[in-house]
């Protein structure tokens, strides 16, 4: 039995025809939002924003990751914190990315579930555009065997809702790169910039321009 919510939009999302396309994009989440751990302090967040910006787009982005905070963290505070960045913008635009406190913290699946669909099903009746970037493996197996189930529960909303998602946990489990930049990261869980560089790639070739409607930068 399913524990999402039925969906129900009564909104669409609108790309404006003509003139510049005024859009307002907003990321959601915990620490691997905020870009901890990463020396250059971009993050990937910072790196894909930075290969966003298009002649077609006046652009303005927002990170909203706060350290430690669950799914139901983010659905606590969203409706509050996002829409003053949407204020006046003509396009919409959420970026989620939580799962790995869920994890850590014991949230159970179901109420994982339950807090993505929600988020997912408000933006989309609100007429917002969602993408979702799944937590990436860290350096703990017992964590990553919660995560890997996560990220599969977090998939199978976002298919059932046509929401563009990513997965960043299967490709970079086992990625030397990834492994050798958690090993030399001072905060546990958090890669430093080359990790973040290979977040950053993964979400800009996994369906970002398709999602934003424009040709890659």
């Amino acid at each position: 039995m399913s524990t999402d919510p039925t969906f129900t939009p009564s909104a669409e999302f609108q790309v404006v025809a003509d003139g510049p396309r005024d859009l307002a994009l907003v990321f959601i989440g915990a620490s691997l939002v905020a870009g901890v751990g990463d020396p250059k302090g971009q993050g990937w967040v910072s790196r894909v924003v930075g290969r966003t910006h298009h002649p077609e787009l006046e652009l303005s982005a927002y990170n909203l990751g706060v350290r430690g905070d669950t799914s139901a963290d983010v659905l606590a505070r969203w409706r509050s914190e996002c829409p003053p960045r949407w204020s006046g913008r003509t396009e919409k635009r959420l970026v989620l990315s939580v799962g790995t406190a869920d994890a850590v913290k014991g949230v159970t699946l179901a109420r994982h579930r339950l807090n993505l669909a929600n988020i997912l099903d408000d933006a989309a009746s609100a007429g917002i555009g969602t993408f979702v970037v799944s937590p990436p493996p860290s350096a703990d197996d017992d964590l990553n065997g919660k995560l890997d189930v996560l990220v599969e529960a977090q998939a199978d909303v976002c298919g059932r809702r046509g929401v563009p998602f990513v997965d960043c946990f299967r490709p970079l489990l086992g990625h030397d790169q990834w492994q050798s930049d958690l090993a030399a990261s001072r905060v546990p869980h958090h890669p430093g910039q080359a990790g973040y560089g290979l977040i950053a790639w993964l979400v800009l070739h996994n369906g970002w321009y398709d999602w934003l409607q424009i040709s890659p930068s």
